[in-house]
């Protein structure tokens, strides 16, 4: 090491070049060190998105229903109709809409004929009995004489037939007198039933045949309510079950379901519910009416109305974590009442359900708890 700074005293220029490859020496080791990693920050939790007031799921007991829509109908239309034909319509006496009583005349038929027709069939008849009194009167002499040589065999079995014969004539010609007897009073048309008078098809002077419709009558002026359900309704419907409606007129009905169709349509898939309904001034057959048929009493888990959001055609709940954290639970919902929702789908017995703002939140969320909503909600759980 002396020697070597012996040298550089006498060589300076030696000495300038060896502080230079030092200086390089130490820069290169200086750069090809690893740099000392720098401390990784704390993790923090991601910041809350919305304060929101939460509520507890309530159990109430709800009087259960089934809606339905129908048509409000006559409960049986009776068709009244001309028992004989040919005869023309001379008087009608009823129009559409009037009430009318059980045997009271609604029209009246030409009855000239008829009348005729019976005077006729009478006067074969009384012509019929006085060949009979003959024949009878033939026979018995026949019959007396029989065997003794008086009338031949020929002559007494024909007297004896004749008597058979002019029997049967009389016979049929009194039937005959008694059917004619009936068609005057058929020339009467007749109300079947007390009841409305719904339609009218009967013309003055038209000539009518047997069977032609004149009117129809709403048997005792009696409706019902016919509701269409599909299967699984159905088959929670029994008779006496009541039934309140709302007509398309805002009007407020009763009714008692009387039966339930024994068949399904098999286009629609749905059968029909027969529901009586108490008399009503303004209530029309045609009127379109939306019912509630009472189940009776059940116990439902209800939220309210609010805490519900409807997101592509499904509803969901935010359940609140004990971390503040928001997850998104698809439900089925029941009926309502009030600002209060049904909820079919279970729910946990813990369960706390955001009622505020649901509409701004996602699955995954943090957010803030309100102290006032919270305490309300607590208020009104069960």
């Amino acid at each position: 090491m002396m020697k070597l700074a012996v040298v550089l005293r006498r060589h300076p220029r030696l000495a300038l070049a060896a502080a230079l490859l030092l200086g390089l020496a130490a820069t290169g080791a200086a750069l090809t060190r690893s740099p000392t990693p720098a401390p990784a920050p704390a993790a923090t939790p991601p910041a809350a998105a919305l304060t929101v007031s939460v509520t507890r799921p309530r159990t109430q007991h709800w009087p259960m229903t089934i809606s339905a829509n129908g048509s409000i109908t006559a409960w049986q239309e009776a068709v009244v109709g001309a028992e004989i034909g040919g005869l023309r319509l001379t008087e009608l006496r009823v129009e559409i809409g009037d009430r009318v009583s059980k045997g009271e005349i609604l029209a009246r038929l030409q009855d000239d004929t008829v009348r005729a027709e019976l005077a006729q069939t009478a006067a074969s008849l009384e012509e019929a009995q006085a060949a009979l009194q003959e024949a009878t009167a033939n026979a018995d002499r026949a019959r007396r004489v029989q065997g003794k040589g008086t009338l031949s065999e020929q002559q007494a079995t024909a007297y004896l037939v004749a008597e058979k014969a002019a029997k049967a004539r009389v016979a049929g010609l009194q039937a005959a007198v008694q059917n004619a007897r009936l068609r005057p009073a058929q020339t009467r048309i007749a109300a079947p039933d007390d009841g409305t008078i719904t339609h009218r098809l009967a013309t003055l002077g038209a000539v009518v045949q047997t069977g032609d419709e004149l009117f129809r009558l709403n048997r005792g002026d009696r409706l019902e309510w016919r509701a269409e359900l599909p299967a699984a309704e159905l088959a929670q419907i029994r008779p006496g079950m009541p039934v309140r409606l709302t007509t398309n007129a805002e009007q407020i009905l009763d009714g008692t379901v009387r039966r339930i169709a024994p068949t399904l349509d098999a286009a629609s898939r749905t059968g029909l519910v027969y529901v009586d309904l108490a008399a009503h001034p303004d209530i029309r057959a045609g009127m379109f009416a939306h019912g509630d048929i009472a189940l009776g009493q059940a116990a439902v888990v209800t939220v309210p109305q609010r805490a519900l959001l409807l997101r592509d055609g499904f509803h969901y709940l935010f359940l609140l974590a004990d971390d503040q954290s928001l997850t998104q639970l698809k439900v089925t919902t029941g009926a309502r009442r009030g600002d209060e929702i049904a909820i079919l789908s279970p729910l946990p017995s813990d369960a706390r359900v955001v009622d505020s703002g649901v509409g701004f939140l996602n699955d995954g969320d943090r957010v803030r708890v309100s102290t006032l909503g919270t305490s309300a909600a607590v208020g009104t759980g069960a």
